[in-house]
């Protein structure tokens, strides 16, 4: 059995839901530039849409590939050659290293949009439940074959080294997992200290004679580093899920440290110049992080 045919069984998809696909062809043919428009509003949402899609004439020729493949979905007749095409596909997103959440989630949509409109376009319970069966499918099918490219692209590049740098590579990705969790249990140590703070400057507040209006600021800045710190603990939980490295969360972190400084000094007429080296700090640690939100979330 090639291999196409072991993915199909696997599925368990049959030849007649390749023919009830067939037969939704020309309905979706209809509906592909309604698809390939909500498409485009969809993947634009990714926010690095715009590195791989650097110009109007890629655009272009990206809204006509991707249409194509839409309507090729729903042909009926899934072959060697078939497989081949989407082969390729899932080279090109490696070639240019295209993400593969950004796969899975574009596929997320495809689904969404179909399933939608075969309910709206079936009228009958039962080969409305067949269409959607088989629509189901043939996109986790293809979905499947296209992120097989990353694998096979993993698996090439680990079955290249030797002996020795696989040894290497273990060993550092269980360091690096010992130093994340090393982490980890620091910023809950950080927490822990920055709750003591908060309830050291309630009790300087009420049984000192530090002032009414220098306690509540005391206070205050004590209450948003442990907000900081939460969130960077927050964040670290992400990292150690998979996700990336928020440095973000740490410049956030800095700055709430020194406007504490800012609304504890604000009352003092003599630190006025350390408010003012503070307030400089602050001003390049905001345009750091507003930096690192750009590079993060803006579109290119």
């Amino acid at each position: 059995m090639q291999q196409h045919d072991s993915l199909k069984a696997d599925y368990k998809f049959s030849e007649e839901e390749a023919r009830i696909l067939a037969t939704l062809q020309p309905k979706m043919s209809e509906l592909s530039d309604k698809f390939i428009n909500e498409f485009y509003d969809y993947i634009w949402g990714f926010g690095s849409t715009a590195k791989f899609l650097k110009n109007q004439k890629i655009i272009d020729y990206h809204r006509t590939k991707i249409k194509a493949w839409f309507i090729n979905l729903f042909c009926g007749k899934y072959d060697l050659q078939y497989f081949m095409y989407l082969y390729k596909i899932g080279e090109i997103h490696v070639r240019i290293g295209l993400p593969t959440h950004y796969v899975n989630s574009a596929f997320t949509f495809v689904r969404t949009f179909i399933i939608k409109n075969i309910q709206e376009s079936i009228e009958d319970e039962e080969s409305r439940l067949k269409a959607i069966q088989a629509a189901e499918k043939i996109v986790d099918i293809n979905l499947d074959t296209l992120t097989s490219s990353y694998r096979e692209e993993e698996l090439s590049k680990f079955l290249s080294l030797s002996k020795f740098e696989k040894t290497i590579l273990g060993g550092l990705k269980k360091f690096n997992s010992y130093i994340n969790f090393f982490l980890a249990g620091s910023l809950a140590l950080v927490a822990f200290f920055a709750i003591g703070l908060f309830v050291y400057d309630i009790y300087l507040l009420f049984f000192s004679d530090i002032g009414i209006e220098k306690g509540i600021l005391t206070v205050l800045g004590s209450l948003l580093v442990l907000w900081a710190a939460i969130e960077l603990i927050h964040e670290e939980i992400n990292h150690l899920q998979g996700k990336g490295f928020a440095i973000g969360a740490f410049i956030m972190l800095a700055m709430a440290a020194l406007i504490r400084k800012v609304l504890i000094y604000s009352l003092s007429s003599e630190k006025g110049n350390d408010l003012l080296v503070i307030g400089v700090v602050i001003v390049a640690l905001a345009f750091s992080y507003w930096l690192v939100n750009v590079k993060n979330k803006a579109p290119l």
